[in-house]
């Protein structure tokens, strides 16, 4: 069995599971590679930001994603903070890092509910004084 380091990220309703192992480089999410799951321009980019921000070489890993719920920017954020969690439970010393970097910080911002009364969370009908 290999050993592998494992990293959980959240955004929005999105959940995913990172493993990170040693191996050739290969990036699985949901049994797709990175490139065919994420095909919006930028995604991939954002993702990788952990691996560019330690100078670790991607190509030295195998990473696993298993990602579900929420949209793609949800996903996507979801994926690159698992991944820095991951590569922080590999690497402790990277900790100054990845949060210099905004790496390990998780974007908690979330839609806001409607409210009674108003048409979406916070937009109220026009006023009419007769």
């Amino acid at each position: 069995m290999t050993e592998y380091f494992e990293g959980v990220g959240r955004r929005k309703t999105s959940t995913c599971r990172v493993r990170i192992m040693n191996g050739s480089g290969e990036f699985i999410v949901n049994e797709k590679t990175l490139e065919e799951y994420f095909t919006r321009m930028g995604d991939t980019d954002t993702i990788l930001g952990p691996f560019t921000a330690t100078d670790y070489n991607r190509a030295d890993f195998d990473v696993s994603v298993h990602v579900r719920g929420g949209g793609v920017t949800g996903q996507t954020d979801a994926v690159r903070l698992g991944l820095a969690r991951a590569l922080l439970d590999m690497d402790p010393d990277m900790r100054p890092t990845l949060s210099q970097g905004g790496y390990l910080t998780r974007d908690d911002r979330a839609k806001e509910r409607k409210k009674p009364g108003l048409k979406r969370a916070r937009k109220a009908p026009t006023y009419t004084k007769r």
